[in-house]
C-alpha cells in the first residue's frame, strides 16, 4: 500500500471518528448530532421572576439573563404568554453575601461570594404538565472588595446572575 493511500485512509478514519462525537438528547443512545433540547417545543414564555428578598432589581436582571441564554443556546423562541407552548416561571428565595476570606492583620473581608437561590418551574401550557421543577437551586460568584480599585458588589451579583441563568437553561434539556 502506498504511503499516500495509507495517509488518506488514516485521515478518513480520523474524520469519521470526529464526526461521530456529539451528545445525544437521549443519554441511553450515546452520541448523536441532534439537539439535546426538546424539538417538540418551539416557544417559551418567561415572566419576571418573583423577588420577595431585599435585593431589589435582581429579578429583572435574572429574567433578562435567562431570556438571553434561551435565545443563545436553544432552538426556542421567547414569546408572549398567550402564544407560548411552555412557560418558565421562577422565584428568588434568597440573595446573600458570604465572607470567604479576611485579612489576617485587619480582619476586613478580602473575598466575598454573592449567592442567589431560586425555585423555578417549566410547564407545558398545552397539557398543564410540569416538565422541570427545581427548589433550592443556587449559583454564586466571587468578588474582591479590596481598598482602592476593588470590585463592587454588583460585580459579584452580575456573575451570580449569569451563572444561574446558564444553569437554569441547562436544566431544560430533554431526558436529563
Amino acid at each position: 500500500m502506498s504511503r499516500a493511500l495509507l495517509s488518506m485512509c488514516c485521515s478518513a478514519a480520523m474524520l469519521a471518528c470526529c464526526l461521530a462525537a456529539s451528545c445525544a438528547s437521549d443519554p441511553t443512545r450515546g452520541y448523536a448530532f441532534e439537539s439535546s433540547f426538546n424539538s417538540d417545543i418551539r416557544t417559551v414564555h418567561v415572566p419576571i421572576f418573583e423577588n420577595p428578598t431585599f435585593a431589589r432589581g435582581i429579578e429583572i436582571e435574572l429574567t433578562d439573563a435567562v431570556i438571553k441564554e434561551i435565545q443563545r443556546v436553544t432552538p426556542w423562541t421567547v414569546v408572549a404568554a398567550e402564544s407560548a407552548q411552555t412557560s418558565l416561571s421562577g422565584r428568588i428565595s434568597e440573595a446573600e453575601l458570604r465572607r470567604l476570606s479576611t485579612g489576617r492583620d485587619t480582619g476586613i473581608a478580602q473575598e466575598l461570594a454573592y449567592s442567589i437561590t431560586v425555585e423555578f418551574e417549566w410547564k407545558d401550557n398545552r397539557t398543564g404538565r410540569v416538565l422541570t421543577a427545581r427548589r433550592g437551586f443556587r449559583a454564586s460568584d466571587t468578588f474582591v472588595p479590596a481598598r482602592g480599585v476593588g470590585e463592587r458588589i454588583e460585580h459579584g451579583q452580575r456573575g451570580a446572575v449569569q451563572r444561574l441563568a446558564r444553569d437554569i437553561v441547562a436544566e431544560l434539556r430533554s431526558n436529563w
